[in-house]
Formats: structure tokens, C-alpha cells, sequence
């Protein structure tokens, strides 16, 4: 129920006030001096405040000024019987919603009432949706990026299955939902499930659904994620973790776009697309014998590599001043910047954890100053990492000298084979189909390179 705080010094006002809203369905709370009213405030919830101007000891556009100082956002419609212009231009530049005169009808009371809420409830829901959106918009610059998101333009359009591949906190989750955000199914559910975070004893309820009294605790029936995504789409985080019982069903839905509930006794049709993502080698899983090679031929035949925050490191400005925004809008704290030197000193960091690691410590420097972060604040954060590497060809970390090696090898055989597929794969002892998988985990774009060649 809309619960609505009623200030005035006049009794007859409040009783007559309250019963009006009563009447209309709301919970009315009456107050006769605006101090009382702040302490009221400070400690209980209130939808509205509806208050008198003047009134003995603190009158109501000072009650405005200490609502507004002490950050209560509660909206406040202002009444008084000795209204001038002046009043109301200073009500309202204190933060009032509105301003009615005395005498006023319950009528146009209510109605102006309903309309405040109206107000405040659009703007909480464009808050609510720009911190959604910000928090799935994918923020870059880099090449690197570039790449990929020419990747997710040209697979949304369609209906191709997609793998999504990268390190842990790379952002395999935003692309993913960047790829159904751009297409036919935009309109429709995006559901997502971390298959290495469902035990294994309920991932196909998780994923199916079940009955009433399929097994012990199931009270009643239960629409799995494909149900859920109908229409729209499913993705599948950390699909290399997915139990071998499980990976035979879902290979079965890939394949007959149906499945069956726990407990169920009929094939439920379901049009759902299914992303997946992993951050292990599915390859090498499939030689272990502990990934099923007929469901990897069926996820694996569009890939996308999310480079690690290390290989974009043009990125990392302008995702820690996004993720500021963020954090600040979050919890209500005055936006800051920061430093170029700081942005420079952030840039160099190696950033293990990528740019979930990125976000986590951009919250941190903002719980440790209330200025723009200076490159002071930032050493004391990243004190004791390690610093990016400051070539993809000298020193640095193990990995990014054997990914330098692995593209300038895979390189120079292209060129030694003026750039025909079939003979560089060769020549490296790879499956043609592996080489171009490598030629897209390195960056290195076939097309791109024989013009340049050919030039």
C-alpha cells in the first residue's frame, strides 16, 4: 500500500487530509511540526510527503532544505494558503514536485498525487535501465575488439551456433548477450546458466525442468532454462565443465529441438538458440575422453576469441572511467575521474583476472578518495602485481611469449607458402580447420594478410 506522510500545524487539515486519502485505498501518517516529520523520515519508509509551507518553529520550505541535505529522496508536494510566486519558484529549486494552493479539492489533490508517483516511479525505471545498460554495454577501442565485435555483427543476423572462448572475467557473458541483442530474438528472453556452478545431481532440472513429485522436494512443476528462453536465447557459461550424463541429453535437444521434463512423459518442442562459452581447451577435452566430440562438432562451428585484458590495453582507460560511472550511480557517490597518470598506471598493470578484476579494484580506489583518483592511489591498490609486459614479443608472462611465438610461426609459414591453406597446414602438421581456429585465437586475419602480400 502507497504510504503517504501528511504535515501540518492545523488539526482539522490533518484529519480531513488523511481521511481523504484513507478512502482512496492509501496509508496516511499525520505530523504537525516538520521536525518531527524529518525524524519520521530519517527512520520509516514513505512513498510521499505532502506538507504545508508555514508553520510554527521550522516551516516546510526548511523542512525542504534538510530533507534534501541529509540525501532522503522521498518526493514532496508543497500546499499552503498564503501562496506567493516566490514561494513556489523556492519550493521547487529545493527539490519540491509540485505546489498547490489552498483550498484544494480532494480531487485535484488525488490526482495530483497520482501523478507525482507516476513521475517518481518513470524515474526510477530510467535509472533502473540505464544501470542496466551499463552494466551490459561493452566498452572499447582496441583493434582487438575491433575484430570481435565485427565477429558478433556478422553472426547475430543468423542462426549459427556460437562458441564463445577466453580467459575467466574477459567478458564471455557480454558478448554473448551483444550477439542476441543484435538479433531476430532481441525482443525475447536472454537466460543464462554457469554450468560449473549447478551440481550435477540437478543440472537437468536446471536446464529441462521437472514435474510435481519428479523427486523428493519437487512440490510442483518447474520450467527448465530452454523453457524459459523459448523464443529467445540460451547461454550455456563454462559448457566444458558440463557433466557427461548431461552433455548426451543436451546433444539430443541440439539435434531434435525437443526435450522432456524430469518426471515428464512427453517431448515438449522448444526454439531456442544456445550460446555457449568456455574458458578450458574443448580440443584437448575431447582427447581426455571427458567432452563428448559429437556435441563439440555441434557447439563448435562459429568461435570467438575474447582477448584478455592484457591484449587491449588501449581499453583500459575507458573501461575504468565506465566502470566508475557505474559503481558511483550504484551507490549514490559524487561521479570522480581520473588522473591521466593514473589511467597510464592502470594501463601498464598485467590485469590476471581481466576486466572483472578491472572493475573490482576501479570500486576500490573509489572507496579510498572522495577526488579524482591520482596515480598515488592507484600504486597503493596494484602494489605487488604484476606489471603488463611492455612488448607481445619481449619479456613478460609465459603465455603471452608463447602466443607471440605461435603467430609468428603460424606468420612466417603462410608467407613461405604464399599463403595457400592446405600447404601451411602442412607444413605445421595441423588440420586445415585447426589452422584457421589458430589464425583467428592469434589475430591474424587471412584476407587482411594476402592483400598486403598481393600490394
Amino acid at each position: 500500500m502507497t504510504r503517504v506522510l501528511i504535515v501540518d500545524d492545523d488539526a482539522s487539515t490533518l484529519a480531513s487530509l488523511s481521511r481523504a486519502f484513507r478512502l482512496a485505498g492509501y496509508e496516511a501518517v499525520v505530523c504537525d511540526n516538520a521536525t518531527r516529520a524529518i525524524a519520521l523520515l530519517r527512520t520509516d519508509r514513505f512513498d510521499l510527503v505532502l506538507s504545508d509551507v508555514v508553520m510554527p518553529g521550522k516551516d516546510g520550505l526548511s523542512m525542504l532544505a534538510d530533507l534534501r541535505e541529509a540525501g532522503i529522496a522521498t518526493p514532496v508536494i508543497m500546499i499552503s494558503g498564503q501562496a506567493t510566486v516566490d514561494m513556489a519558484v523556492r519550493a521547487t529549486r529545493l527539490g519540491a514536485v509540485d505546489f498547490l494552493e489552498k483550498p484544494i479539492s480532494a480531487d485535484k489533490l488525488l490526482l495530483t498525487v497520482e501523478n507525482a508517483l507516476r513521475l517518481v516511479r518513470l524515474e526510477e525505471e530510467n535509472r533502473q535501465l540505464r544501470r542496466r545498460v551499463g552494466r551490459h554495454e561493452i566498452v572499447w577501442s582496441s583493434p582487438a575488439m575491433q575484430r570481435v565485435m565485427a565477429q558478433v555483427d556478422r553472426v547475430a543476423a543468423s542462426e549459427t551456433r556460437v562458441c564463445i572462448l577466453g580467459e575467466t572475467g574477459t567478458g564471455k557473458e557480454l558478448v554473448a548477450r551483444a550477439i542476441h541483442e543484435r538479433s531476430a530474438r532481441r525482443d525475447k528472453p536472454f537466460v543464462t546458466v554457469n554450468c560449473a556452478a549447478v551440481p550435477s545431481e540437478l543440472i537437468e532440472s536446471e536446464l529441462f525442468g521437472h514435474e510435481k513429485g519428479a523427486f523428493t522436494g519437487a512440490a510442483g512443476r518447474h520450467l527448465g532454462k530452454f523453457e524459459q528462453a523459448h523464443g529467445g536465447t540460451l547461454f550455456l557459461d563454462e559448457i566444458g565443465d558440463m557433466p557427461q550424463a548431461m552433455q548426451a541429453k543436451l546433444l539430443r535437444l541440439l539435434q531434435e529441438g525437443e526435450l522432456e521434463r524430469v518426471g515428464g512423459e512427453r517431448p515438449i518442442i522448444v526454439n531456442t538458440r544456445v550460446l555457449v562459452a568456455t574458458h578450458r581447451d574443448l580440443e584437448a577435452l575431447v582427447k581426455k575422453g571427458v567432452f563428448r566430440e559429437d556435441l563439440y562438432h555441434r557447439i563448435f562451428v562459429f568461435p570467438v576469441l575474447v582477448p584478455a585484458l592484457r591484449e587491449r590495453a588501449d581499453d583500459v582507460p575507458l573501461l575504468a572511467e565506465h566502470f566508475a560511472q557505474i559503481v558511483a550511480d550504484q551507490n549514490g557517490w559524487k561521479p570522480r575521474g581520473f588522473t591521466p597518470e593514473a589511467l597510464e598506471q592502470l594501463a601498464r598493470y598485467a590485469w590476471p583476472g581481466n576486466v572483472r578484476e578491472l572493475r573490482n579494484v576501479v570500486e576500490r580506489l573509489l572507496l579510498l578518495t572522495d577526488e579524482a583518483i591520482d596515480v598515488a592511489t592507484v600504486r597503493q591498490v596494484l602494489t605487488g602485481r604484476p606489471a603488463a609486459p611492455a612488448t607481445t614479443t619481449g619479456g613478460g608472462p609465459l603465455a603471452d611469449r608463447v602466443t607471440s611465438f605461435e603467430r609468428e610461426t603460424v606468420l612466417s609459414e603462410l608467407k613461405a607458402h604464399n599463403y595457400r591453406i592446405a600447404e601451411t597446414a602442412r607444413a605445421l602438421g595441423l588440420e586445415r580447420s585447426h589452422l584457421y581456429k589458430k589464425c583467428q585465437q592469434l589475430g591474424i586475419d587471412l584476407k587482411e594478410q594476402r592483400a598486403t602480400a598481393d600490394s
